[in-house]
């Protein structure tokens, strides 16, 4: 993906320089784009190319990528500091998730920050409110969305920005996928390449995107939050435990999304099974039986959309 410039935003007021209103008239990013569409083209291909060791490859890629990197570290970890760990592990962590292909932490904590931040009002960059594509992938695609100047990502990220190893990864982002693409074909040939770079990308892609879209748009609502997040056992199947939005909306701090039993959350059971390793402290969580306040709330998904124009996010 494409990594920050050096454009100056206009970052003051309503953090209306986000969203799909301030990119009109940008155009399309024909670089983001044309990476989508061969890595898309290539996952097409990995379909007559199709192996079990191939297969089973790319499954342990997406495990990789999608739940040790944007799960548990892009977005319990660094987003939202749900817990703590060694630096080696956070820095490895990063590493694993800069594989999904969705852009260096710096980029990617601070825009799912400024999402929260105007979860579903005016300035959220992936609402389904600007559309139903525009949530999905639109955005992405987008001449400025992707391409924050630094003096704006330090204003969300200041954690990150002073952090040497974290600018690192942002700026080198791409360069995890061409060594294990490097390593996959010297070991597996073209199936192992495509598969375990192309097509697990793709659709670790389009499940992380099903975050931003679909989970505003369909599934059931266990707190009436601001926002018009929903849980939705798909979604959390797709990605590991991402798909549990409502709650993690209500409580963004916890890093347990899935509040129950039957709440499958497999990026929980990692930062659980760090802890028990010792590499996972002050872990903090929210189950019903120990809710924390109620946040403010509203009545329903129609109420919600009522006061978008003027309610902030919990």
């Amino acid at each position: 993906m494409s990594e920050p410039n050096t454009e100056t935003l206009n970052t003051s007021g309503s953090g209306a320089s986000y969203g799909r209103a301030a990119t009109q008239g940008d155009g399309v990013n024909w670089g983001t784009a044309t990476a989508m569409l061969l890595f898309h083209v290539g996952a097409i291909a990995a379909l007559f190319f199709f192996t079990w060791k191939a297969f089973f490859v790319a499954c342990f890629l997406w495990w990789v990528s999608g739940s040790l990197g944007i799960g548990m570290s892009y977005h319990r970890l660094l987003t939202h500091r749900g817990f703590k760990s060694p630096k080696w592990v956070e820095y490895f962590l990063t590493w694993c998730a800069t594989l999904a292909l969705e852009g260096g932490p710096i980029f990617w904590v601070a825009t799912h920050r400024i999402h929260h931040q105007f979860s579903d009002v005016e300035g959220d960059p992936h609402s389904p409110i600007d559309g139903k594509w525009w949530s999905h992938m639109g955005w992405i695609l987008s001449g400025r969305s992707m391409h924050h100047d630094t003096t704006t990502l330090a204003r969300y990220v200041p954690d990150l920005t002073k952090d040497k190893v974290h600018v690192w990864l942002t700026k080198y982002h791409w360069t995890s996928n061409i060594i294990v693409g490097v390593i996959l074909y010297a070991i597996g040939g073209i199936p192992w390449l495509l598969w375990g770079v192309f097509a697990r990308t793709v659709v670790g892609l389009h499940a992380t995107w099903a975050v931003n879209s679909v989970t505003h748009l369909w599934g059931t609502r266990r707190f009436a939050t601001k926002d018009l997040s929903t849980n939705n056992l798909l979604v959390a199947l797709f990605t590991w435990g991402e798909g549990w939005h409502n709650n993690h909306h209500a409580h963004p701090v916890s890093a347990r999304h899935g509040m129950t039993w039957y709440e499958i959350d497999l990026n929980w059971y990692g930062i659980w099974l760090l802890k028990k390793m010792g590499l996972a402290r002050h872990v903090y969580k929210v189950t019903l039986d120990n809710l924390p306040p109620k946040p403010e709330l509203v009545r329903d998904l129609k109420a919600a959309g009522m006061v978008a124009s003027t309610a902030g996010n919990d």
